[in-house]
C-alpha cells in the first residue's frame, strides 16, 4: 500500500515539475517579448527627444538669422534716411 502511495506522490511531483518547467519557458518567452517591446518604446522616445532638440536648434537658428536681417534693415533705413534718429 505504501508503494502505491509513494508512486502516486512521485507521479504528482513529476507532473508538477513538468508544469513548472513549462511555466518557466513561457515566462522566459514573455519576458523576452516584453524586453523587446520596452526597448522599442525607449528608442522611439529617444527619437522623439532628438526631434524636439532639433526643432529647438532650428528655431534658435531662425531667430539668429532674423536678428541679422533686422540689423541690416536698420542700417539700410539709416543710410536712406528713412528713420528719424
Amino acid at each position: 500500500m505504501t508503494d502505491n502511495v509513494e508512486n502516486i506522490v512521485i507521479e504528482h511531483l513529476k507532473a508538477m515539475r513538468n508544469e513548472l518547467r513549462e511555466f518557466r519557458e513561457e515566462s522566459r518567452e514573455d519576458m523576452q517579448t516584453l524586453k523587446l517591446r520596452v526597448s522599442s518604446l525607449e528608442s522611439r522616445i529617444n527619437g522623439l527627444d532628438r526631434g524636439i532638440i532639433n526643432i529647438h536648434e532650428d528655431t534658435a537658428l531662425i531667430h539668429s538669422r532674423i536678428d541679422k536681417i533686422d540689423g541690416r534693415l536698420q542700417r539700410i533705413e539709416k543710410r536712406l534716411e528713412l528713420v528719424n534718429t
